[in-house]
């Protein structure tokens, strides 16, 4: 009998055993993961667990049961130290698991501040797993001082959560502005203004030099000045878990690189998830966002069994700060133009292109517009940048 073994829990983990079923695949799936908990979704974790509007038992992808029900082996708290292609063997907790054909969803783990800054000091925090997260939750009490390191999504929802927990939030990101790695300035210069006008302190273009112990943690700033603070969440991105995958000898940069279909250089390895680089668009590209972990994961569960097509991604995601919904859809990479189309209220969307083509929409509480862009960059339409920017022209009409 056939066993396909998964290396990684989380969301493209759980994806892919799913599918697998879901395919009528007969053979034995075992799933493996690092944590005691079960798969669970990570968006929550910075957002509404934090702020104890949802529960553990819903932050899980499935209950306890399906995995019983669908006859795959969860086995939770393990942890894989080796993989050996050729023997097709992992090495697990000191015994071996034999496998057919073998699925890497191992993820991403956040970049950390260097210990010569502070980073390894009592009350220094990064957000990537539920450990993580409750380890900081009580510091989240109101009139504490929390420093946020980093301006993209994450830090601008830990700045998010801890401004509407009563915090004093200060934010200080290294580059000359917030989200300036995925967004344009249009962007940012919403985000700046919406988190100014809930309290939060936000530095840009001044870099940490160094955090220092005591009865509160003292933060020098490159600027020169300093800061008192009682706590430091740290969000300056991840790293793809490619680790186990190199050191078998898997073909890897900036993650485990796969071809389009999912297949490693290795012909029984596959992967899917934020750990994969893989082609789009005439290059060789990572998505960290929970819509690829899934529709990749499952396009490997169905060319594990033979299907034989490419994955090709259809790219969105979401940020919640305040009462403001972020919808992206798309990938702005190398735009030349944005053009701003108003909304009611505090909706309004960014509309990116490229020598006429339109590439990525960022929608503020405006699902219509997002809706409306997703669709045409799906079906490769663009519209003229004057149709957009004019929120009386009918967009939908170009469907």
């Amino acid at each position: 009998m056939t066993h396909i073994a998964i290396l990684g829990a989380g969301q493209a983990g759980a994806a892919l055993a799913a599918r697998l079923r879901a395919l009528n695949f007969e053979g034995r799936i075992t799933l493996i993961g690092e944590e005691e908990a079960l798969p669970y979704q990570r968006p929550p974790l910075s957002k509404k667990y934090l702020l104890k509007e949802m529960s553990l038992e819903q932050l899980h992808l499935r209950p306890e049961r399906f995995y019983a029900e669908k006859d795959i082996t969860l086995l939770r708290g393990r942890r894989v130290t080796a993989i050996d292609t050729a023997g097709r063997q992992l090495r697990l907790d000191g015994e071996s698991l034999a496998y057919d054909q073998l699925a890497l969803t191992t993820g991403a783990t956040p970049r950390t501040l260097p210990a010569s800054l502070g980073g390894a000091m009592a009350g220094v925090y990064v957000v990537r797993n539920l450990a993580d997260v409750e380890r900081m939750a009580p510091e989240f009490a109101p009139g504490r001082r929390v420093l946020i390191v980093g301006g993209g999504y994450i830090g601008l929802e830990a700045a998010a959560v801890a401004a509407k927990l009563g915090l004093k939030v200060t934010l200080v990101e290294a580059a000359q502005r917030i989200l300036q790695r995925v967004a344009a300035p249009e962007t940012s210069d919403y985000f700046r203004a919406l988190h100014a006008g809930q309290g939060v302190e936000i530095l840009e273009g001044i870099g940490l030099q160094r955090l220092e112990g005591g009865t509160a943690i003292s933060v020098a700033l490159s600027d020169g000045s300093r800061r008192e603070v009682d706590f430091v969440v740290v969000g300056i991105g991840v790293m793809a878990n490619d680790g186990l995958a190199a050191a078998a000898g898997l073909a890897c940069e900036n993650g485990i690189v796969v071809d389009a279909q999912g297949r490693s250089s290795d012909p029984s390895v596959w992967a899917a998830g934020d750990c994969t680089r893989f082609p789009y668009r005439g290059e060789m590209i990572r998505l960290e966002s929970v819509q690829n972990a899934i529709d990749q994961a499952e396009a490997v569960a169905a060319n594990m069994l033979g299907a034989g097509q490419d994955y090709v991604p259809k790219p969105w995601f979401w940020s919640d700060q305040y009462d403001i919904k972020l919808q992206i859809a798309g990938l702005n990479s190398n735009f030349d133009q944005v053009v701003v189309r108003p909304g009611a209220g505090q909706a309004c969307s960014h509309w990116y292109f490229r020598e006429g083509e339109l590439l990525a929409v960022d929608a503020m509480n405006d699902p219509r517009s997002y809706m409306i862009g997703k669709r045409l960059i799906e079906a490769g339409r663009s519209p003229l940048p004057g149709q957009v920017a004019d929120a009386g022209y009918d967009l939908k009409s170009l469907i």
